[in-house]
């Protein structure tokens, strides 16, 4: 299908899942189906990129009447529309198990989660911090250990760390410093996650593009958090929601009128159709 751009050029659109596409309760909007289904008949895919795992992003698509690539695990892996993998940056199950290690020690109360492909793997599905993410994404974790599910794999592509606000933002920094091979980033002030060395969500906007030919510059992108800013800066006309953090906010080229919880995205989607 011939692509016709957006007012602003755009021929590609990427955007974060929570607190950008979903509301305030990580629930898609259905007035938002609207004009992702204009997009689609102008030729333009639009691209979930998300920390999720596939799994928790494909019910997303069916409710909002949409297909195509999905960005996962903060640019750790990628898939096309079809599923077939178009990008994985495993990080090696040694670090994995080190940076495991090091939050059993020093932050024995924060829970950690582990992922990789098509995997949640927790040590107890009955801790209210796993039940909360089950909830939030629709999925259900397994029980297990790192080197039983990933042991013959070779590695996974994330590990998701759950803790108090106030203190996340420390336990980043001290892995970051013991871990310096690995990715660590804030995703939200509860929420750590580690994955490897250089992946980020700006890789994942790159080889999707790649796959339909075209270059990030012919993109746009809606993002919220810290974990979004390499993704908006790889992209001419960035958008940070209302409801984002000062920083992203400060970091795009432009800012969303709503919040997501107002439907901020589709709505300056309808404005550039």
């Amino acid at each position: 299908m011939e692509c016709r751009p957006l007012k602003n050029g755009a021929r590609i659109v990427f955007t974060d899942v929570d607190g950008t596409l979903l509301d305030a309760e990580h629930r898609p909007i259905p007035a938002s189906a609207s004009a992702i289904a204009r997009l689609g008949e102008r030729g333009i895919p639009f691209v979930l990129v998300s920390a999720r795992m596939p799994e928790a992003l494909t019910p997303i698509q069916r409710t909002l009447r949409f297909s195509g690539p999905l960005v996962c695990y903060s640019g750790a892996y990628a898939t096309d529309e079809r599923g077939v993998e178009l990008l994985s940056r495993p990080m090696p199950i040694e670090l994995a198990l080190k940076a495991s290690r090091i939050v059993a020690e020093r932050a024995s109360d924060v829970c950690c989660m582990a992922y990789g492909y098509h995997r949640w793997v927790v040590d107890d599905r009955l801790d209210p911090r796993v039940a909360n993410e089950e909830r939030i994404v629709g999925c259900q974790s397994e029980e297990g250990t790192l080197e039983d599910v990933f042991g013959e794999v070779g590695g996974l592509h994330k590990l998701l760390l759950v803790g108090e606000a106030g203190r996340m933002g420390a336990l980043r920094a001290e892995l970051a410093a013991a871990l310096p091979e690995l990715t660590v980033v804030l995703s939200s002030p509860i929420l750590c996650e580690i994955m490897a060395g250089g992946v980020s969500k700006a890789e994942g906007v790159r080889v999707v593009c790649e796959h339909y030919g075209l270059e990030p510059s012919q993109a746009m992108a809606f993002g919220d958090g810290h974990n979004d800013v390499d993704m908006l800066a790889a992209v001419p006309e960035s958008y940070a929601m209302a409801n984002g953090e000062a920083a992203v906010r400060a970091a795009a080229t432009h800012v969303t009128r709503l919040t997501n919880d107002e439907n901020g995205l589709a709505t300056e989607l309808e404005r550039l159709l």
